[in-house]
């Protein structure tokens, strides 16, 4: 073994100018080291049978119909079993306009996979394989109870290099991320466990090995700065293709972010919740610019249900609102102001 990490020495003679016995003499220079490989070796052991290698194939424009090699356009990516029945998870962007979709799971076995749902507007998609018998799969977390600084670790298939696994930190929650389609996707995680292409669609999880995020983007150019949709945006999303065979959302014409509301707000307009959403985006001729919506206004609540976050506001704008009038709830300076509108439902 090399030399010990000058961190380590530093800690040591800090130890030993304390009083009494230095509890880093007792130990390796592989104890010291080896807690935060541990955590990581025990998560991915949890997962990694479950995360998948997909690709696709996509007839090119013009191209014949059929599966013909010569009109064919190929990619790949990552997905993850989170159910014994063969239900994958992965990114819409991985699949989205494939023609044939091919999962080959950890231990090799391969399998045609069908598209179950498929949502641009998070970017994610449910496919399903058929297996005779139950498959290994994820136990999905819950991204609400995320803090920052917590360890993050992506499992993927970057560049078609099975089982690749990269460690970071949660650096960021509350993102907002434009996807392929050009909508935006809220609630996102940002971290520093490294993205490549062909990571898209595996899973984001923590020290337990719960899935706590779906990998879906990188910014070219910048380093060390990845995102992940929540876990709990995801379940929301299966929950609605399992439902609709599709997501089916209300939309109000808003583009907003999660902000704090100090004790003096919360005490001045009586209000339980210690966020809401800032506005800062209007879409002109919406609902929300008809029913009277400005930027900077904050909304804190929807036909009296708190609005905490941008994930609580996408959760409360579902189906059952379309084309139902609706009393949204915003703080605009000092004023608490009560704006009717009514939802549309969001096109696909």
């Amino acid at each position: 073994m090399g030399s010990r990490p000058r961190f380590i020495d530093d800690l040591s003679r800090a130890a030993s100018d304390a009083p009494g016995p230095n509890p880093l003499n007792a130990l390796s220079d592989d104890a010291l080291l080896d807690a935060y490989s541990r955590t990581v070796i025990g998560a991915l052991e949890r997962v990694q049978q479950a995360v998948a290698f997909i690709s696709v194939e996509r007839r090119l424009p013009g191209a014949p119909a059929g599966r013909d090699s010569r009109g064919a356009r190929g990619g790949t990516g990552s997905g993850f079993l989170f159910t014994p029945d063969g239900y994958l998870l992965t990114n819409s962007h991985v699949v989205h306009g494939a023609t044939h979709m091919t999962v080959t799971l950890a231990d090799g076995a391969k399998f045609d996979a069908d598209l179950v749902g498929d949502d641009p507007g998070s970017d994610l998609a449910v496919l399903r394989i058929g297996s005779p018998e139950p498959l290994p799969h994820v136990e999905l977390g819950e991204s609400s109870k995320l803090r920052v600084g917590q360890i993050a670790i992506a499992v993927g298939n970057p560049l078609g290099l099975a089982q690749t696994v990269t460690t970071g930190v949660v650096s960021a929650l509350g993102r907002s991320l434009r996807s392929n389609s050009g909508r935006m996707i809220y609630d996102v995680i940002q971290t520093d466990a490294a993205l490549n292409p062909g990571n898209s669609g595996g899973p984001l999880i923590n020290s337990g090995g719960q899935v706590i995020g779906v990998n879906t983007a990188i910014i070219p150019g910048a380093q060390a700065i990845c995102f992940a949709t929540a876990i709990d945006t995801a379940k929301w999303v299966i929950m609605q293709i399992f439902t609709h065979g599709r997501v089916r959302r209300a939309y109000i014409g808003v583009a907003g972010t999660t902000r704090p509301l100090s004790r003096r707000v919360q005490r001045y307009f009586g209000l339980d919740s210690e966020s809401g959403v800032h506005v800062m985006e209007i879409v002109k001729g919406s609902p929300a610019a008809l029913g009277g919506l400005r930027t900077d206004d904050t909304i804190v609540a929807i036909d009296a249900l708190a609005v905490q976050d941008v994930d609580s506001l996408q959760r409360t704008l579902d189906a059952s609102r379309i084309d139902k009038p609706v009393n949204v709830t915003v703080l605009r300076g000092a004023q608490r102001l009560e704006l009717a509108l009514t939802p549309v439902e969001q096109a696909s």
